[in-house]
This record gives C-alpha cells, structure tokens and sequence, in this order.
C-alpha cells in the first residue's frame, strides 16, 4: 500500500441535475494535471447501487420512497469513507453529487459527508443553473438517458420536481466557489475551479463549517 504520499484533491460539486455538474467533471478530468478519479452520482447509481435499490443517492426532494430513503445515508457515508480513501492515497477525486435534505425526516447527509473528509483537502462548489436553462437541456435529452429525467409540458412547464431541486439542492448554501453554468462553459467552470485551488485554502473550509454541524450521535 502506498504511504507517506500528500493526500489527493477533492473537488465536491453540488447541484441540481441538469446543471452541468458531470461536464465539469470530464473538464476536471481532460485537463487539470494527474489523476483524477470520478466517484459522482452518476458512476455510483449505474455501476454500484442494486437496481432494486435505485435511484439511491439520487433520490429527488419530497420523500417519496422511505424504504429507499433509509438506506441513503449509510449509501453516501460509504462513498465518502471510498473518496477519503482515495485521497489518501495521493489520487485526485471529482464528485458531482445532488446533497439535499428534503427526505421524509431529517437526514443530515451532508454535514456527515464533511465529517468523513476532515484533514483531507477538499473544495466545496456550488454548481448553480437558471431553471430555464436546466429545462431545456431536460426537453432535448441526452443520449442513452432516455426517460431517466422529467421533461416539461401542457400545464406544468416546469414540473414540481424540478422546483423541488432548485430550491433544496443548495440548502445551506455553504460552498467555499460557486459557478453558474447558464453563463459559463464547463471549461471555464474547470478553470475557475483550477484557479481557486491555485489560491490556497480559506480558513475554515466550507467543509470544515459544515462539519461542524454534523450531530454528535451519528453513527460511524
């Protein structure tokens, strides 16, 4: 086993489906300098999670599955103990994920996600997109993703699911970038992204706050 190496990047973006969050990652990859290793939503609902289990971490907003829900937060404490392990083992990571906590009850995901990661170095972006541009990007579709997202229509243009992300998915809204891709190509986000790591941590981390908040008797 490789020791005594600096831990790896992790780079986490946040957001909405649709809001360009896996291009940013392949612009991760095609351009930032070593490995990097993508542990996003989309590789862990189609190579890891049991389809009986899906969407799994992908569950949307609204509590709509609870047999499903319940096993969401052992499903995202295993990728985050998987990207720690990554990391340190000095291999860069990229995650575009969709951190919510409009289950059923209160689930407090995320503040446990950042627990999992504390003393690895870690960017937190925000991955913003006008829901007009996520919606037409829902109505054209996407190769081989046929039917995987809702699509608008008649009376409800915008469908209550689609809301339901764009007001949820950035609650608390603690990001230490945020980038918005109705403005910006995913090379440019990767670029921003680039630069900021370049800048050197701020004191605390977005992670670091949000770790923070983390309940003391969550289980490990």
């Amino acid at each position: 086993m490789k020791t005594g190496c600096n831990p790896g990047q992790i780079v986490i973006l946040n957001g909405a489906p649709r809001s360009g969050k896996s291009s940013i990652a392949e612009a991760i990859q095609a351009t930032f300098d070593g490995p990097w290793m993508n542990l996003g939503v989309d590789t862990y609902m189609e190579r890891v999670t049991p389809p009986r289990y899906l969407p799994g971490i992908g569950l949307r907003p609204g509590g709509e599955l609870p047999e499903i829900e319940a096993l969401v937060p052992v499903f995202y404490a295993a990728l985050y103990e998987s990207i720690a392990a990554h990391s340190r083992l000095g291999l860069n990571v990229v995650a575009d994920l969709g951190h919510h906590d409009a289950y059923a009850e209160p689930r407090n995901i995320l503040p446990d996600c950042a627990r999992r990661l504390l003393g690895l170095p870690v960017l937190f972006v925000g991955v913003r997109c006008r829901v007009e541009t996520i919606m037409e990007r829902r109505n054209r579709g996407q190769p081989g993703r046929e039917g995987r997202y809702l699509t608008g229509g008649g009376s409800e243009p915008v469908p209550h699911q689609v809301l339901a992300w764009q007001r949820e998915v950035h609650r608390p809204g603690i990001y230490d970038l945020a980038v918005d891709t109705s403005m910006m190509t995913p090379g440019e986000c990767a670029a921003l992204i680039r630069k900021r790591l370049d800048a050197g941590p701020t004191t605390p981390t977005a992670f670091q706050r949000l770790a923070a908040t983390a309940r003391d008797s969550q289980p490990d």
